[in-house]
């Protein structure tokens, strides 16, 4: 990622603290403040907001995985600056202080926020896509618990149209993949064994179309479905003509075809079902195109 410099000196304007509504640093603590972000710098006692522009432009040269996610130290960096327990007087909310560092991030593209637990976050802009930290094996908080059991019983319930547009759209859309194109159930001759396609560009500007084949329930390798259940047999059929089939793409105009493919289930895919549906995309050389 590469910043202005005018940028780069406003953020670190704001870490040490030489912008209202901010706590004010001295050599000391904004050693401190870099070390609690996970970062091993510590300030040499040059001008404060010079040695701060610098290590801002080292973190942003940090390896990231697409111009819409930044890096880890990054996010950190901006969680850090707007943790609520460095309130000051006259902006309790750090309502201010939000809106601060957003006129200096909006310049670069990003926009910071507050989530529901008050925990300072990072927006891409353009792919209204959310900056997370990759850490799967932290525990869940009270509250991601609650939503993972109420979700759970919309899945449950919720028709293929539903799992689609109340869960998979947002979800892609937040993880960058943009021109989402749902086709719904009305008009079975649009569909080609698909239900979604989008695409994703990579940092080097190649662009990857993929394509999304979603079933409410289970799935399963029984000879006979039952109710609630889908034949994986009929999936990997499915999958094969999303593969096979063109797709319009309006942006560039021209017809392109789906490079990989995602099977998604409300329900479980059962073991035996993965197995075979492996084996039968290993057979026909497919298998690096469909998760």
């Amino acid at each position: 990622m590469h910043w202005k410099e005018s940028n780069l000196r406003n953020l670190a304007n704001i870490i040490i603290g030489d912008s209202e509504h901010f706590r004010y640093r001295s050599s000391q603590y904004i050693t401190e403040f870099f070390q609690d972000c996970g970062l091993d710098y510590r300030h040499d006692g040059s001008t404060r907001w010079v040695w701060t522009a610098a290590r801002l432009k080292e973190v942003l040269a940090f390896p990231n995985p697409s111009p819409s996610v930044p890096p880890d130290a990054f996010i950190q960096i901006i969680r850090a600056v707007i943790d609520k327990g460095d309130a000051q007087d006259g902006d309790p909310d750090r309502a201010q202080a939000l809106t601060s560092l957003n006129s200096v991030l909006a310049r670069e593209g990003w926009e910071a926020f507050y989530d529901e637990q008050g925990i300072g976050q990072l927006r891409h802009i353009a792919t209204n896509s959310i900056a997370t930290i990759a850490n799967p094996y932290r525990p869940l908080t009270s509250a991601e618990t609650e939503r993972k059991s109420q979700l759970t019983a919309f899945l449950n319930k919720c028709s293929e149209d539903e799992l689609i547009e109340e869960v998979l759209l947002p979800l892609f859309r937040q993880l960058g993949f943009h021109r989402i194109t749902a086709t719904g159930h009305k008009d079975k001759a649009l569909e080609y064994g698909k239900d979604v396609w989008m695409k994703y560009t990579l940092p080097t500007l190649h662009v990857l179309y993929f394509g999304i084949q979603a079933k409410k329930g289970k799935l399963d390798s029984a000879g006979l479905g039952k109710d609630g259940s889908s034949n994986i047999a009929e999936i990997h059929n499915q999958a094969h003509m999303m593969l096979g089939h063109e797709i319009f793409d309006p942006e560039l105009s021209r017809r392109v075809l789906v490079d990989h493919a995602f099977i998604v289930a409300g329900g479980e895919i059962t073991k035996q079902a993965r197995n075979w549906l492996g084996n039968k995309l290993d057979a026909n050389k497919r298998s690096p195109n469909v998760y």
